[in-house]
């Protein structure tokens, strides 16, 4: 069943024409890939499909609920959540005032405590540094706090954006290795990554995005083999 249907997309920066008629579907359950290179349209996507930036064009449906128009903190309630690139974590909160604000739209304090609960046990380090103020964290450890946060709103769609940036090769495999875990708890996932050959490996579809226009798509088995794809995209990854 498509949970997430984008069609014909089309978004403006001013008189640059970001998203050129996009259209991609997620499937209850999976995890869905965006890749291509800096600037292609990617985080765009994930900013228009989250209501932050407005589409000139074309339709955005989430479990048939056309979201075009709804404000950005009730496409969160309608069970969209977003972990943007570069985490974005409030710097003087601490862990727990940062996932408190990943709840901000909810009034079930069992479930929040519950929600808190299921974020420590995927992210024990969490846990441990609670009471510490987010900014004084590692750049693993905010990218757990930017996930960990979105996760409190308890999400049918989770869509995240660059999570290995700027992270070593140790705490990559980590975060990836939570991502399929998340997944395989019922969350389905968007993932922009700049990573191919480590969200191919994840995924089970995705979309290569050029200048603002899907260039492919195919499962993630068939993208890797794709000499195109291997020349442009795995070539150093």
């Amino acid at each position: 069943m498509t949970m997430l249907s984008v069609q014909d997309l089309h978004v403006y920066y001013g008189k640059v024409h970001a998203l050129k008629g996009i259209s991609l579907g997620v499937e209850q359950g999976e995890i869905v890939t965006l890749l291509g290179a800096n600037g292609a349209g990617k985080s765009t996507t994930l900013r228009t499909i989250s209501g932050l930036l407005r589409p000139q064009q074309g339709e955005i449906r989430l479990d048939g609920l056309l979201l075009n128009s709804v404000p950005a903190h009730k496409i969160v309630n309608a069970g969209i959540s977003h972990a943007p690139e570069g985490r974005k974590v409030f710097s003087t909160l601490t862990v727990d005032e940062n996932l408190n604000m990943g709840a901000y739209t909810r009034t079930d304090m069992d479930g929040i405590a519950e929600s808190r609960k299921r974020v420590f046990r995927l992210f024990p380090r969490l846990e441990e540094r609670r009471k510490q103020l987010a900014g004084t964290l590692s750049g693993g450890e905010q990218q757990m706090l930017a996930i960990g946060r979105a996760l409190m709103s308890t999400p049918k769609l989770l869509m995240l954006d660059e999570p290995s940036l700027g992270l070593a090769p140790v705490l990559v495999r980590a975060i990836f290795e939570t991502i399929r875990e998340i997944n395989q708890q019922g969350i389905t996932v968007l993932l922009v990554e700049q990573n191919a050959r480590a969200a191919l490996r994840l995924a089970h579809r995705a979309y290569v995005l050029e200048t603002g226009k899907i260039a492919l798509a195919g499962t993630a088995d068939e993208l890797l083999r794709n000499e195109q794809v291997r020349k442009t995209y795995l070539a150093e990854a």
